[in-house]
């Protein structure tokens, strides 16, 4: 069977989603699952964008043992630089760098020729060249890219000694058969095309990313560029389990990966744990409907064969349908096995505090999921902060004006205010807005249900703009109001010093 690489971007094109950024130790442990998962390279960061990205690069070098560490640079010599120091712990290191190829990128991000973009890119790839063997060149808007002029770029790159070749569908405008074409073109008409590997980076804008890259695979391409989730900018990439599966289910492609399935469900809730980022229900492979039957001749089928309507096996992703289910009786054993199976593995004192979180939301909840306990899990974390809520008292109904009173502590110190307001959440916001003295605008207020139920957790996703800078919130409690505070003071936590 042939071998195609996976390449990871969760940690860089995925983190680039307003809201999602991790921090060091958090993106260290997504480096360690992927790892577990079987990715061949983790690409680990933009070192130049920030000091936060050069040492998350740096510190994932360290942590990781056997996938290649990538970094993502433009073409220019200082971003290479950057790069290379900043993989200097890793094993296996790899240095990505490239230049936007199309006509809109040539003549309107760059001002420049096709003749100047293609010096360029051969004067990147040399330059990398000095510090890495391996160096992968983008061809970035590939998708929008006239093929012979692109063919020409590609041919140059590999001469210089590019050893990956990337070509992106960077707006996510291809057609799949227009993709598979584009890669089919290049690896018949570039002399010395085996002596790289062909990369896809499909974007999901339309719908397509998952079924353009697997038409570039079928057209020669030998490495994916993927996400779990399918998290990235926009409407997000080609989804790392989506393609895993495809390639395990069409066992006639004749094509095969590293990546251990029964791992997917398990890194699929710690990124989303992670990043604050729900998976929607009805997400192929990892959703929580993806195995869900209601329709009485489904549920008929399924019964009597599995395979009636279901192509894949839930434990082929990690899904274990005889789950121990967790109740306010269960033990901690219970806890921390569900928390092992969802990739998050603790210590005995943390897991105290873990557990006693978890007993409280069991006494509310009739039903404790998979996602109710990653965010107990990450409770944890708001321990850390600044600013905490102490206590919340709402009063509101029919023919009552709404009315809160709330206990903050700042830095160990206790404050308290009371506020009306045009509901109880308007009522809240406001008393703590009398506590928290700065001028903050609410811009974004979204409020989630992570399953069904009266009982269930609301999630609260805020942005809150102070001074020009737009700071993003997170809030989870079956107390919806508590949540929407919980939310603004996570957001006020990153600009109050």
């Amino acid at each position: 069977m042939d071998r195609l690489f996976i390449f990871d971007t969760t940690l860089r094109d995925g983190e680039q989603v307003p809201g999602c950024q991790l921090n060091t130790v958090e993106k260290i442990q997504v480096a360690k699952a992927l790892e577990s998962l079987g990715v061949d390279v983790i690409e680990a960061g933009f070192p130049i964008s920030s000091p936060g990205d050069f040492n998350s690069v740096v510190e994932i070098s360290k942590a990781v043992t056997w996938p290649t560490i990538c970094a993502l640079t433009r073409g220019v010599q200082k971003d290479i630089d950057v790069a290379a120091e900043a993989l200097q712990y890793a094993k296996n290191k790899r240095i990505h760098t490239g230049i936007g190829t199309s006509e809109f990128h040539i003549k309107h991000k760059f001002n420049s020729t096709q003749k100047e973009i293609l010096e360029r890119a051969i004067a990147a790839v040399k330059y990398a060249k000095k510090y890495v063997e391996d160096v992968e060149f983008y061809c970035e808007d590939a998708g929008r890219t006239d093929n012979v002029y692109l063919a020409r770029v590609v041919e140059a790159v590999i001469k210089a000694g590019a050893t990956v070749v990337n070509i992106p569908d960077t707006t996510g405008y291809c057609l799949p058969w227009e993709f598979g074409e584009k890669i089919k073109f290049l690896m018949e008409n570039v002399n010395g095309v085996h002596n790289a590997i062909i990369s896809t980076h499909c974007h999901n804008d339309l719908g397509m990313a998952t079924a353009n890259t697997i038409s570039g695979v079928m057209n020669g391409a030998r490495q994916v560029e993927v996400t779990m989730n399918g998290i990235g900018e926009r409407a997000g990439n080609t989804s790392l389990e989506e393609v895993a599966m495809i390639l395990k289910c069409h066992k006639g492609l004749n094509i095969e990966t590293q990546i251990n399935t029964q791992k997917i469900y398990s890194t699929s809730r710690l990124v989303s744990g992670l990043m604050n980022m729900p998976v929607q229900a009805n997400k192929a492979i990892v959703g929580r409907n993806a195995f869900a039957h209601s329709s009485g001749i489904h549920q008929d089928g399924v019964l009597k064969n599995r395979e009636s309507y279901e192509i894949m096996d839930p434990k082929d992703v990690g899904i274990d349908e005889n789950s121990i289910v967790l109740t306010a009786r269960s033990g901690r054993a219970a806890l921390k096995h569900r928390l092992s199976v969802l990739g998050v593995d603790v210590e005995n004192g943390k897991l105290d505090v873990i557990y006693e979180e978890f007993l409280k939301l069991a006494d509310k909840k009739k039903d404790i999921n998979d996602d109710d306990v990653l965010l107990i899990a990450g409770l944890e974390r708001s321990e850390k902060q600044r600013i905490k809520l102490d206590y919340l008292q709402v009063t509101s109904g029919v023919g009552v004006k709404p009315i809160a009173s709330i206990g903050v502590m700042i830095a160990n110190e206790k404050f308290e205010a009371a506020a009306t307001g045009n509901g109880p959440v308007d009522a809240a916001i406001k008393a703590l807005k009398q506590i928290i003295r700065r001028k903050m605008t609410l811009q974004e207020f979204t409020i989630q249900s992570m399953n069904k139920g009266s009982d269930d957790m609301g999630k609260v996703h805020m942005q809150v703009e102070y001074e020009g800078v737009v700071y993003y919130g997170f809030g989870a409690n079956t107390d919806i109001v508590a949540a929407s505070v919980e939310a603004y003071i996570n957001a006020i936590n990153k600009f109050v010093k």
